[in-house]
């Protein structure tokens, strides 16, 4: 059939155009690709093409609250491999087990692994030395990656609360761990472009990918009590071999700890090597047991807020026993206390005059008071593994659970429930939870990201109250059960404890955990300390005679430290007939050598200088020190 011209035409026409819309359609697409799709493309085709080689962030410093580091970090390289692009893999492995120490069919086995990357087991956080030697062997496909592992400068010290981190940097305790995502940063890492074979493309640059560092975290820990009361512990440990020591010392007006440490202790950096029993349990917070007579300052604190006794007026019999409920229970002195004023309760840690106040209480307003201060929950301490203790049923408290709890016998507490407690019946009345945090810092420009400010519960006694409980625990430094506790120029207040451990339902004989919590100044508390120590070895266990040394001890040396002056109008202490005599110095600048030979007081001289008249001395004059103490002067010529 024939076609004619016009239809011929038509055909190559609607070819024509049909041709020109499919190279529009493709033209418009290719365009698309090119400039609406292309740097997605690229980046999917980079990805492709790109390996990472990874860069560990720095873990944030954990420093104390002056600044001093605690816990640091030290550089650690970590050695990469990149399999398809080792030429001799028998050779690299013979090499880099030279070099590493490792074993050269491991690190074969390793290196030819159908994977992009490998992180060799053998090159994981190696000395800067093992690095260099790495790097001489100028292999082709092993890269060397920045890594750090954590320092801790002081070792043992503070190790319970430091915590420490595994081989990845991770938290796995203490403040490491509760802070762990604060700590750790974000990582960072360089990557390289390489073809299908594994070979680099020389033509595209690396692209690095900085990494962010970890927060710097400050602590209310000030490392200068901290030392004195890591010392007091180690020689304490020597002296009496006990199976375990506690220490806390807290500011009593916020809840900041200011110390805290254990025994046994251990090396944050060598915790492999240790007991998980020793450093998984960080005792302060974790242990619980019965607290023995600490616990009757909350006892005297409800007693004096509800107005059931008067410390100087009301006065008390002891026998050496109460009778409750057809039961015994005994004072820990033989005999009794005879007559007493109920601050002699106080002073004497009488037992059956606290079942008195107890029974004046009531089991209702007793226990009341005891979960007022805190008692049966969690302080909410910023630290892993906090313990709750052990109350009474209150349904299940007849009176003689009532008689028991008053002296802090029956029930079971943690230290750091006992130093919160303690420190709200001496501040004013104020329950504050304790913390470690004081703030984060961010490493690079030095400001302050977050901080942790005092958290006040509640209140639990008026402020008249709490200067009672002040007053009354002052004098059993002075006068009572406390005496070795006592500190020449400052007001020292405390209580004495020591609890019977109680093994398969009945107490054992001979074992107790003896304690002592002290505060200073009397009149203005700036720092609460206590210790327990758990079955002191050649001694009477009595918290008197092993435990408030101690806190004394640590007192002393603390407030001096911190810039707490002395204060005036101390309670005179009560001294046993074979303690010295303590006196006050007097003031010898002006005087000349024969006005000093003229003076008459029981201390020695230490003379320096040239010239006739003193015109310094040491200590200042008022200080008051034990008879027969040397004092320094220096003579100078007189102006």
């Amino acid at each position: 059939m024939r076609v004619s011209y016009v239809t011929v035409r038509k055909r190559l026409t609607i070819v024509f155009l049909t041709g020109i819309l499919i190279f529009a359609i493709i033209d418009l697409r290719l365009g698309y690709v090119q400039f609406w799709l292309g740097d997605l493309l690229a980046e999917r085709a980079k990805g492709l093409w790109g390996r990472n080689i990874p860069f560990e962030p720095k873990r944030g410093e954990i420093l104390d609250r002056n600044g001093v580091p605690l816990a640091t970090n030290m550089s650690a390289p970590t050695v990469y491999v990149i399999p398809r692009q080792v030429k001799n893999p028998a050779q690299a492995a013979e090499k880099l087990a030279q070099a590493l120490g490792g074993s050269v069919e491991s690190i074969y086995k390793q290196i030819t692994q159908p994977t992009s990357i490998v992180r060799l087991k053998e090159g994981r956080k190696i000395s800067d030395e093992k690095a260099a030697d790495v790097r001489a062997l100028d292999l082709d496909g092993v890269y060397i990656a920045e890594d750090t592992k954590r320092y801790y400068p002081f070792g043992s010290y503070l190790s319970h609360v430091l915590g420490f981190t595994g081989i990845d940097n991770q938290g796995l305790t203490g403040l490491e761990l509760y802070y762990d995502k604060e700590l750790s940063g974000e990582r960072g890492s360089v990557q390289f472009y390489s073809d299908a074979k594994g070979r680099r493309m020389p033509d595209m640059a690396d692209d690095y990918t900085p990494p962010t560092d970890g927060l710097n975290l400050v602590l209310t820990i000030d490392s200068r009590i901290q030392t004195i009361v890591e010392r007091e512990l180690d020689i304490a440990e020597a002296k009496y071999n006990p199976d375990g020591i506690i220490a806390i010392a807290m500011n009593p007006n916020t809840g900041e700890i200011l110390a805290m440490a254990s025994r046994p202790t251990f090396d944050p950096s060598n915790y492999r090597n240790v007991p998980p029993e020793i450093y998984n349990r960080n005792l302060p917070i974790w242990s619980t047991y019965e607290p023995g007579s600490t616990f009757k300052i909350i006892t005297l604190a409800a007693a004096l807020e509800e107005h059931k006794v008067n410390l100087l007026k009301d006065h008390f019999f002891d026998p050496g026993y109460a009778k409750v409920a057809g039961a015994t229970l005994r004072c820990w002195k033989k005999g009794g206390h005879g007559e007493q004023t109920f601050l002699e309760v106080v002073q004497n840690s009488c037992n059956p005059g606290f079942v008195e106040l107890g029974e004046r209480l009531g089991k209702e307003t007793l226990f009341k008071y005891i979960k007022q201060f805190g008692f049966g929950e969690k302080t909410g301490i910023d630290l892993q593994g906090e313990g709750t203790g052990i109350l009474f049923d209150l349904k299940r408290v007849g009176p003689v659970e009532l008689a028991t709890t008053a002296f802090g016998q029956g029930v079971s507490v943690t230290p750091i429930q006992q130093v919160a407690a303690v420190s709200a019946a001496i501040n004013g009345g104020i329950l504050y939870t304790p913390y470690v945090a004081k703030q984060w810092v961010d490493p690079e420009t030095g400001e302050i990201v977050r901080r942790n400010t005092p958290k006040a519960k509640r209140r639990v006694i008026s402020e008249e109250t709490s200067k009672q409980v002040r007053y009354a625990l002052e004098s059993v430094v002075a006068q009572g059960t406390g005496k070795k506790a006592y500190v020449e120029g400052y007001r020292v207040g405390g209580k004495t404890g020591t609890a019977q451990k109680a093994q398969g339902g009945r107490y054992l004989q001979n074992n107790h955990i003896v304690s002592f919590i002290g505060f200073a100044p009397a009149d203005d508390p700036q720092l609460v300390v206590y210790v327990a120590v758990d079955n002191p070895k050649g001694t009477v266990q009595f918290g008197g005679t092993v435990a408030a040394p101690i806190v004394g001890k640590i007192m002393e040396d603390s407030l001096r430290t911190i810039g707490v002056k002395p204060r005036p109008d101390q309670l005179e202490k009560e001294r046993d007939w074979n303690e010295p005599k303590v006196i006050e110095v007097p003031n010898l600048i002006g005087l000349t050598k024969k006005d000093l030979q003229e003076q008459l007081f029981d201390l020695k001289l230490d003379v320096s200088g040239e010239g006739d008249v003193v015109v310094e001395q040491s200590p200042e004059p008022g200080a008051r020190v034990k008879e027969g103490s040397t004092i320094r002067i220096y003579f100078a010529k007189e102006r």
